[in-house]
Order: C-alpha cells, then sequence, then structure tokens
C-alpha cells in the first residue's frame, strides 16, 4: 500500500471511529491532524493500524459494527417522538414487541416500505423498555422532555402549583471544611453540619467537590478531579464516629496509637494529605478491626447492613475493593508500581484466576475496603437526609469529574470500556500555546455503543445517588474531547466525537428517575448552539461573574442567562478578593506562568493595570445595579468589595445561585491554579472558621443577608414582570411538554 494510499485509508477509518481528521484552531486556522497520531489514537480504541493487514481488518471490524445489520444493545429515544431503527436490521413484516418498564406491553409487525428505516410510533412513558424483534432483544431507553429542573424540585416540595421563586445556595471544597475533631481533612459530618445550618438560614442548595474514589495506597495523589474511580467514594472524608459513635472512634484512636497527631493535623492551615490520610487510615483499621470481632462475628444489625451494602454494590464494589489490596501490597514501601500496567501480568486481569487467589487469600484486606465504601456511602447519605430535612429544595449537588486516573480502579476494572495510554485534554489556544493534558481517561465511544452504554449509566447512577443533583465537568465533552497519546505534548492530539444525543438523552432519563437536577459546566469555547441544545432538555450551564461581560462592560444581572446557575466564581478562578486585589495575576508571576514579552514590556505590570480598568468596570456595574453608591471610586485593591459583588449575582435571573463559601469569608485565595502542580496549595487549603464558627461570624453572616435580600428582591422583579406568577424560567419547549411522575422504583436496563 503507497503511503498516499494508506494516509487515505487511515484518515476514512479514524473519520468513521470519530476522530476529526481536521480542526479548527483558536485563531481560526484549519489543522490537520498527523498520520502517527491519528494510527496512535486507533489503536487506543482497540482498532490497530501499525501496517496494511492490520488497517484492513480494523476498517473491516468498524464498518461491521456500524453496518446496521446487526440492533444495538441500547438505542434511545426521546419522549413522544417516532424511534428510528436502521432498515437493514428489520425485515417488512418482522414481529416487535414492547415490554414498558410499568408492565404494559405493545405488539406489532414493521411495515415500511423497502429500503426505509423502521419505525416505532412514539412512547409516551420515560424508561428503559425491552424491545423484542423476532428473537432479538434490545432496550429502548426513552427520555423524558427534560431533565429534572429546579422548578420541578421546588414543587415537588411545595406543591405542584407553587410559585417557584430564585433559589440560592452554597459551594464547598469538601476537603476544607473544618470540625473540632476532624483529623486535619473535611469530612462528611462537617458537610451535614453545614447543610443543615445553611438550610436554616434560605438556602435550598449545597453544590460540593467530588467525592469520588481516590488511591488508599497514594496519599500524596489527591486532586479530586484525578479520581482513581468514578463509581466509589473518597474514604478520607470519613469521620470515624459518624456510624459507631464518639467512644468507639476514640477506642480506635487509642489502639492506632495517633497520640497528639490528629489534633496537630486538625490545626494546620493546609491539609498534609502525606500524614493525614495514613493516620485516618489507620483508625479507620482499628474500627474495623473491632468490628469484625464484636459484630460480624455474632450479626448484629450494623454487621447486617454491612452485607445488604456490600451485595448491592456486587462485583463492582468487589472489583475496586480488590483494586485497593492490591495496589497497596504491589507499592509496598512505596518503590514498588503504581500503575496497574506495570504489575505482573496475571494481576492486570480483574477477571482472572490469580485476582481471584489474592482476594481469597487477603480477604479481610479486601473486606476493608468494602467497609470504607460503606462508612462513606453513610456519611453522604446523611449528609443529604439533613440537607432535606433541614428544608432544602435541592440538598447536595455532587461534582462528576471529566475523568478518571488511567492507573485508577475504574480503568483496571473495565479496561474494554476505557479508552487506555491516551489523555483528555485541550489544544493549544491563545492563552496556553502548548495545550494541555489532564492524565485523564475516559470511557470509549466505541465500547459505548457496543456495550449498551452500560458503564457511563453505572456512573452517572452513582453520581446521582447520593445528591439531590449532579454538576457534570466539561460538559462540553459529551460533544467531543481532545485526546493525548500517552506521552506526547498536548499539541499532538485529536478531537473524538462522541454520541451527543444518546449522551444527553440519558442523562435526562436519569435525571428524572433520581429527580435531581443537572448542571454542566461549559466555559470556554462553546459550540455554536450547544448551549440551546442542553437548555431544552433542561440542562443548566454555569454563569460566573468574570465571564458574563458584553466587550463594554459586565452584563446587568437582567441580562444574565436564565438558563444558567449563577456564581461568583469557581474553584479554578479568583476569588472576589482575590480578582479585585490582583491576587491570582501574583500567584502566576510567582510560578512562572507568565513569559517575558517580545516587546520587552512588564506581563505583570500589564496585567495589573488591565485588573485596574476591569475594578472600574465592575464597580461601575456595581452601581447601577445600585450594590454601591453612586458617585464614588473604586475601592482600594486592598478593600474588595466582596459583598457587593455577591448581591450583585444573586440578584441576576438565574433560577439558582451558588455562592462559595471563600467568597461568604472573603479569603483572597483561589482552591486551585490550574497550571500548577506543588506550586501552589492546589486542593490543601482549610477555611479559617469552623462550620460552627462561621455562622456565628458576624461579616459572613452579613453576606448570607445579602444574598437572601438580593434573591428575594429577584423574586419581586420577576413577579412583576411574569403576569401569571410563574418564575419557573424554564425553557419554553420544557414547559409545553411536561415530564410524568418518576418511578418510585428504579430498574436497571
Amino acid at each position: 500500500m503507497s503511503t498516499a494510499r494508506r494516509s487515505e485509508t487511515l484518515a476514512a477509518l479514524a473519520s468513521r471511529a470519530g476522530f476529526e481528521v481536521e480542526w479548527t484552531d483558536a485563531l481560526g486556522n484549519v489543522q490537520r491532524v498527523s498520520d502517527d497520531t491519528l494510527a496512535t489514537l486507533l489503536e487506543c480504541m482497540g482498532l490497530p493500524c501499525a501496517n496494511a493487514t492490520q488497517l484492513r481488518q480494523s476498517t473491516s471490524a468498524l464498518n461491521a459494527e456500524q453496518s446496521g445489520r446487526r440492533l444495538p444493545p441500547l438505542i434511545t429515544a426521546e419522549f413522544e417522538s417516532a424511534i428510528e431503527l436502521p432498515a437493514s436490521a428489520v425485515r417488512a413484516g418482522s414481529h416487535y414487541r414492547i415490554d414498558l418498564e410499568s408492565g404494559e406491553h405493545i405488539e406489532g409487525r414493521f411495515t415500511m416500505p423497502r429500503g426505509e428505516p423502521a419505525l416505532l410510533a412514539p412512547l409516551s412513558e420515560p424508561g428503559y423498555h425491552t424491545l423484542t424483534v423476532n428473537d432479538h432483544t434490545l432496550t429502548i431507553a426513552v427520555a423524558p422532555p427534560h431533565c429534572h429542573t429546579v422548578a420541578d424540585a421546588w414543587r415537588a416540595r411545595h406543591g405542584d402549583t407553587s410559585t417557584v421563586p430564585p433559589l440560592w445556595g452554597l459551594a464547598a471544597q469538601l476537603y476544607g471544611l473544618r470540625r473540632k475533631g476532624d483529623g486535619g481533612i473535611g469530612d462528611y459530618t462537617a458537610l451535614a453540619s453545614l447543610a443543615e445550618q445553611s438550610a436554616r438560614h434560605g438556602a435550598q442548595a449545597l453544590a460540593v467537590s467530588p467525592t469520588h474514589a481516590m488511591f488508599s495506597a497514594e496519599p500524596g495523589h489527591f486532586s479530586p478531579y484525578s479520581p482513581s474511580s468514578r463509581l466509589w467514594l473518597n474514604v478520607a472524608h470519613i469521620d470515624p464516629a459518624a456510624v459507631f459513635g464518639a467512644q468507639a472512634a476514640h477506642d480506635a484512636s487509642v489502639a492506632a496509637q495517633v497520640g497528639d497527631a490528629w489534633r496537630e493535623l486538625e490545626a494546620e492551615p493546609l491539609i498534609d494529605w502525606q500524614r493525614a490520610l495514613p493516620l485516618k487510615l489507620k483508625v479507620l483499621r482499628a474500627l474495623f478491626d473491632r468490628f469484625e470481632r464484636e459484630e460480624r462475628a455474632s450479626g448484629s444489625p450494623r454487621a447486617s447492613a454491612f452485607q445488604a451494602f456490600c451485595a448491592k454494590g456486587g462485583e463492582a464494589l468487589e472489583d475496586h475493593a480488590r483494586f485497593e489490596a492490591l495496589q497497596e501490597a504491589m507499592i509496598g514501601d512505596g518503590s514498588g508500581p503504581r500503575h496497574w500496567r506495570d504489575w505482573p501480568e496475571a494481576l492486570r486481569d480483574p477477571r482472572g484466576a490469580a485476582v481471584a487467589t489474592f482476594a481469597q487469600e487477603r480477604r479481610k484486606e479486601v473486606d476493608f475496603h468494602c467497609f470504607l465504601q460503606w462508612l462513606a456511602a453513610e456519611g453522604l447519605d446523611n449528609a443529604q437526609r439533613c440537607a432535606r430535612d433541614a428544608g432544602m429544595t435541592v440538598g447536595l449537588v455532587a461534582d462528576l469529574a471529566v475523568g478518571c486516573d488511567g492507573a485508577g480502579s475504574h480503568a483496571w476494572s473495565l479496561p474494554q470500556d476505557m479508552l487506555q495510554r491516551v489523555s483528555v485534554g485541550a489544544p493549544p489556544d491563545i492563552f496556553n500555546q502548548a495545550g494541555q493534558s489532564w492524565g485523564l481517561t475516559t470511557f470509549s465511544p466505541r465500547a459505548m455503543h457496543n456495550t449498551g452504554f452500560r458503564a457511563f449509566i453505572d456512573m452517572l447512577r452513582a453520581a446521582f445517588a447520593h445528591a439531590g443533583g449532579v454538576r457534570i465537568d466539561h460538559i462540553l465533552g459529551l460533544r467531543r474531547l481532545w485526546l493525548v497519546p500517552e506521552g506526547e505534548s498536548a499539541k499532538h492530539g485529536a478531537y473524538l466525537r462522541y454520541p451527543f444525543d444518546d449522551l444527553v438523552r440519558l442523562i435526562a432519563l436519569e435525571s428524572w428517575r433520581h429527580r435531581a437536577i443537572v448542571i454542566g459546566e461549559d466555559l470556554g469555547t462553546v459550540p455554536p448552539g450547544l448551549r440551546e441544545r442542553l437548555a431544552a432538555h433542561g440542562l443548566y450551564g454555569i454563569r460566573v461573574l468574570w465571564f458574563e461581560h458584553d466587550g463594554k462592560g459586565f452584563l446587568a444581572p437582567s441580562r444574565w442567562d436564565p438558563h444558567g446557575v449563577a456564581t461568583t466564581t469557581t474553584h479554578d478562578l479568583p476569588t472576589v478578593a482575590g480578582w479585585w486585589r490582583g491576587t491570582d495575576i501574583e500567584w502566576r508571576h510567582r510560578i512562572g506562568q507568565m513569559l517575558p514579552r517580545a516587546d520587552g514590556q512588564d506581563p505583570v505590570a500589564l496585567e495589573q493595570a488591565q485588573r485596574a480598568t476591569d475594578r472600574g468596570a465592575l464597580w461601575q456595574a456595581l452601581q447601577q445595579a445600585n450594590f454601591a453608591p453612586r458617585d464614588t471610586e473604586p475601592p482600594s485593591p486592598d478593600d474588595p468589595p466582596v459583598n457587593a459583588a455577591l448581591g450583585y449575582v444573586a440578584a441576576t435571573t438565574s433560577p439558582l445561585v451558588t455562592c462559595p463559601l471563600e467568597d461568604l469569608l472573603a479569603l483572597a485565595d483561589q482552591p486551585n491554579l490550574p497550571g500548577s502542580i506543588d506550586e501552589h496549595p492546589n486542593w490543601r487549603r482549610r477555611l479559617p472558621l469552623t462550620v460552627e464558627t462561621m455562622f456565628a461570624d458576624p461579616a459572613f453572616m452579613a453576606r448570607i443577608d445579602t444574598v437572601a435580600r438580593a434573591r428575594e428582591a429577584a423574586a419581586r422583579t420577576q413577579a412583576r414582570a411574569t403576569p401569571d406568577n410563574d418564575s419557573s424560567s424554564e425553557p419554553s419547549s420544557n414547559e409545553a411538554q411536561p415530564a410524568p411522575t418518576p418511578p418510585e422504583t428504579k430498574p436497571t436496563p
């Protein structure tokens, strides 16, 4: 095969596999992905192309999958819309039967003209239904008209005819919360207390940093957006006293000989993950040993609850627990391999005999990690229960990371479902000329199609399991992701398309079944029409103060997107105080992110000068919205108008406003500085006050009061503007199609 012919065939295969062979960069220039990059990425999808034979075989395999001659395991459909099946997979006259989740069934025969697609009549019952065509069975996932919305959540709690006011809530970095006795890491008990106390003051939601499972054997690996698994929970946030009581936790601490270290870690301004996590695990091991001796042997109620949890977790829980035990054994004293690909070959297969033997021989160790997941689930469940019992409409809003660490349990457990030897990232742009490689992997769209989206649905259910809402990080990834071959520069990547319509329908269906709202982090370069499509599904975007600018000035509160959740900032962006002072600019200069300019000008001075101009623009916007006194100059950089900025955002038309604790406490430092690892204390900052003392702090409570009053004023404004007094702010297409009531039971597809 000639070089030109191979290049053409390779490009055709890559395009059919979902890769964008050409893409447009931030400057509007069309770029072509190199043949080497395409070949590497195709091999990562299970389509090797190293030689002409492999190229032909991979092309043949993909053609067979996409021919339409076989019905896939699962198809998605819209509520009350015709359902199309490939004509080549269904013959005219074929008999079909649809078994609905409700127990009813529909039967018929296909009568389409020759060559035309086979059509099923629209279904008006959302859910996972079983379609049988002759002897072939598949699942039809019928999405409701839209996700569970803020208005749906309010009316479910307050009555179908209740007016929906503009709601507000808090946003918290879970690890940074403080309470007496937490051992130096924020925990689920502190989260429950925060939920309960904020609800008493009118908060209706509490957005939380990711609670995904991390690596027990690697305390230095602690970024919540680089988890081991998105199916399970972070055990670092367990409160040892939550399930077994204070006395049992004290006894476990004594048995673990933690001494004064526990209290010393609590007093630190930054989390010392390398010390705090092993210390907490020692206490939890002592607690588990006591549980084994005194409760499992006697079959206590708690032992029965643990057994039921393990049975429900099934193979997925067992896989994660085995991985945790295996990785600890492999790393040993710290010199062993962390990545499962570097383990002995027999241990790389989660279904292999060697792993089963290991689990049998180390049963107690595997059970310990199941025990940790049980305690974590109990803790997070309790936090959501406290939120709802205290009056929150939504409660916890979980955060779903865009991917997981390829060295973690999720990738080890599901190697065929995950992309291997690639990293999710971003192409070069004006702000980052080298591009970004985040060190994360995610699901293969090819595997999604071939397995009926099994792994994706399981992940969604895990995200919704303990919350009243889910924030999906980098929602743009539902459409396409920039993939970088392992070890390559981020600029040597390519976009891989994902089945957007299928994924959004499944999200809407799971949102409806779990009665939980969905927020998509849609910041960055958003393709035209994407936000409108998400809004049509009742999937909210995120609107951040710093970006709500039209080039002339900051948008007035009345001009903010009614289909976005509003906030002053995010974990990756400056706080109000930090932005006003230029702290973020100082940090970027300190760690070398601000490169010298070709014209010799000082980049720091230029950015600080631009920030001064921006401060003036924000001050003017605050004045026009009556959150700052007229005819006054902007305060100095050392006097940030935090209260005014919070009120300004709270006055917007957004159905939900979330206020980061960092801004409610007027802190200058942000939780994470993108582009840094150890240079900035990412994911380590602890709040200066405990949860209890926060709500006794006059400055904190004054900001809470500012937010609450601004939301009340926004409600009055919307009521005057809406004659029927319906301020739900939902898309008109959603209002035209009310979603049916979700079932109480949630059968799996």
